[in-house]
């Protein structure tokens, strides 16, 4: 079986390293301060170091702080309530906010068609209630 990440350009491998540890950051300040949403970020960080880096993949889902809030999404435990809180209203308030700046109708159909969308998938998932 090919290793998936070999097969990858070199320069995308460093694209999706850099976006993982910004997502990593932007969770880890997201964990302190209520605005940013941790879980999407860490989610985001994991699914590029799944493709870009085993090492840091693995890393980020055994850390002993970060770990749980992917591997309960992985585990299909579900995404904790403020997670889809935050995720969900963080998402339609730049949707909108992008809407209001940019004017072509086409691409304001495409930015709300993708946030109804990205909506309905993360209201679908289970939601993790604390023990």
């Amino acid at each position: 079986m090919d290793n998936p990440i070999g097969n990858r350009s070199l320069m995308l491998r460093y694209v999706l390293l850099a976006i993982g540890w910004l997502s990593v950051a932007l969770g880890v300040i997201g964990i302190f301060l209520p605005v940013l949403p941790t879980t999407p970020f860490l989610l985001l960080a994991a699914a590029c170091f799944a493709r870009s880096s085993p090492r840091f993949y693995h890393w980020l889902v055994e850390h002993p702080r970060l770990g749980p809030w992917i591997r309960n999404y992985l585990d299909g435990n579900g995404i904790p309530l403020k997670g889809k809180v935050y995720a969900i209203g963080l998402m339609w308030a730049s949707i909108l906010l992008s809407c209001y700046l940019v004017p072509l109708p086409w691409a304001r159909a495409f930015m709300l068609t993708s946030a109804v969308l990205v909506t309905v998938y993360i209201l679908r998932q289970k939601t993790l209630h604390k023990p």
